[in-house]
This record gives structure tokens, C-alpha cells and sequence, in this order.
């Protein structure tokens, strides 16, 4: 396991945080190291630092209590998230606040996700789906599923559906929202109900940041049910890259954007 690397006091641009939701498969981490590195190059001269939630080490907590304890006082994190359900409402300003108890005089201002926020779905978001369906199936097809991980929370499936929809209009093909895990329904079954409407070639964006165990499942089910392809997951695609480092840039006196000391980060 690579530790993470600290910038010191002594640089000019406050170092970026990316927090991951963290998976037992390897490849999972693997993905966000390689993220955190296309955002670093995008943006030269400024530390981009990968943690996780789960599963993978360190930890938000951890690597902001580095960062304070080597001299900064300000730090960017943004949640590498494309829903704003538990993990965004509950786990990261769970750790925004261990740290403020430990270390006050660090302020941490938490991004939005990169999934929809306050303006809608960012074309970059929109630009790296498409980029990953055009290197699965550039023959082309009919009909699109989007596979999202899951979640139990109406306001972020619903975040999803706006992602569907704006993919769908752009791409002039219906789309319909399948999910890995938590609600319905799964990848097959939007895949066969595209093709019992009619649709000769479903293709599946794959709404993730991550390989993994549910993007597996996804893959599978899929293609069961007659997908001519699946995309990979958006993992270090440049637009995502580029959507990282929207939400860094975002203006800090915007809710969801300010530098804040206290818990609520």
C-alpha cells in the first residue's frame, strides 16, 4: 500500500483531498490513485492526496491530521461521489469533525459531489460517460442503460435519473436507469425491457467511479440479457479529472463551497 504524500507548509495552493467510498477489491484503490494523479497533473504545482471511507487506508481524518500537523491551515476535499446520500450527508462531516476537535485552527472546505448539484449535471461528467461508451461500442446502438451502484435514498436516485436523462438527450437514444444494488431494477432487466420495446442495440454507460465487484455484476447481467456492450467505469478519464478539479475551483462564498471550521463542514 503507497502512503500518502504531504506537501509542506511552505507551498502556495492549498492541497486537495479526495475521499473515495473504498472497496475490498484492489482495483478500486488503484482507480482513485490514478485519479488523484491526472487531477495533480492537470494542475501542477498542487498536491492532490487520495483517502478512503472504508476498507482502504488512510482515511479522510488521517491525512487531514497529517496536513495540519505539517503546517497548513486550509485544505480542499472533495468527495469522490456521484450521489449525495449517507456518505456525503453523514461519514464525511463525521470526519470534517474529528479532525476540527483535534486540530481547530485547520479549516476544510467540502465540495459538492460530482454527481448533479445546485447547477445541474456538469458537462464534463456527461462528456467522460460518453467517452467511456464511445471505447466500448463505437459501432454505435438504440437504446442506453445507465448503471448506477444503488441507494435507498430517493433524492439521490433521482440525481440519478437527471444524469440518465441529460446522457439520453444528448445522445438522442432512450435511457433507462438500472441499479447494482439497493433498488430497481438491475442492469438485465432494463436491458431486456429496452429490447422488448423495440431497441436492437443496448449499450450500458456504467455510472462509476470504480472497478469492482457491482460494476462486475452489472457487466454480467447485462450482457445475459443481450447488451452489445457495457462501458468501463469513469475511473481517470480526463473530463473526470476535469470535473474534480470544477469543484475545487468552485466559488468558496457558495453554500456546499466555504471554508468552514466548525463540524458541519
Amino acid at each position: 500500500m503507497r502512503p500518502a504524500r504531504l506537501i509542506g507548509p511552505g507551498d502556495n495552493r492549498d492541497p486537495v483531498l479526495l475521499v473515495a467510498h473504498g472497496s475490498r477489491d484492489p482495483r478500486a484503490a488503484e482507480a482513485t490513485r490514478a485519479l488523484a494523479e491526472a487531477v495533480s497533473a492537470a494542475r501542477p504545482g498542487r498536491r492532490v492526496l487520495p483517502s478512503w471511507l472504508d476498507h482502504t487506508r488512510p482515511g479522510p481524518a488521517e491525512v487531514l491530521l497529517e496536513l495540519a500537523g505539517a503546517g497548513h491551515t486550509r485544505a480542499v476535499l472533495v468527495p469522490l461521489l456521484l450521489t449525495a446520500a449517507y456518505h456525503r450527508r453523514v461519514d464525511i462531516p463525521a470526519a470534517v469533525a474529528a479532525v476540527r476537535r483535534a486540530t481547530p485552527e485547520l479549516a476544510v472546505r467540502v465540495t459538492d459531489v460530482l454527481g448533479p448539484a445546485a447547477r445541474g449535471v456538469d458537462p464534463a461528467l456527461l462528456a467522460g460517460l460518453r467517452r467511456r461508451l464511445a471505447e466500448a461500442e463505437p459501432g454505435g446502438y438504440d437504446a442506453l442503460v445507465l448503471a448506477a451502484a444503488g441507494t435507498r435514498d430517493p433524492v439521490a436516485r433521482a440525481s440519478v435519473g437527471r444524469v440518465a436523462a441529460a446522457l439520453g438527450a444528448a445522445l438522442s437514444v432512450p435511457t433507462r436507469v438500472s441499479y447494482a444494488s439497493a433498488a430497481p431494477p438491475a442492469a438485465g432487466v432494463a436491458v431486456t425491457r429496452l429490447r422488448a420495446g423495440g431497441a436492437q442495440r443496448v449499450a450500458v454507460a456504467a455510472y462509476f467511479l470504480a472497478p469492482g465487484l457491482f460494476h462486475d455484476a452489472v457487466a454480467v447481467s447485462a450482457r445475459e440479457a443481450g447488451a452489445v456492450a457495457v462501458a468501463a467505469p469513469l475511473a481517470d478519464a480526463p473530463e473526470l479529472a476535469d470535473l474534480v478539479l470544477r469543484r475545487v475551483d468552485v466559488d468558496a462564498g457558495r453554500r456546499g463551497g466555504s471554508w468552514r471550521y466548525g463540524p458541519h463542514a
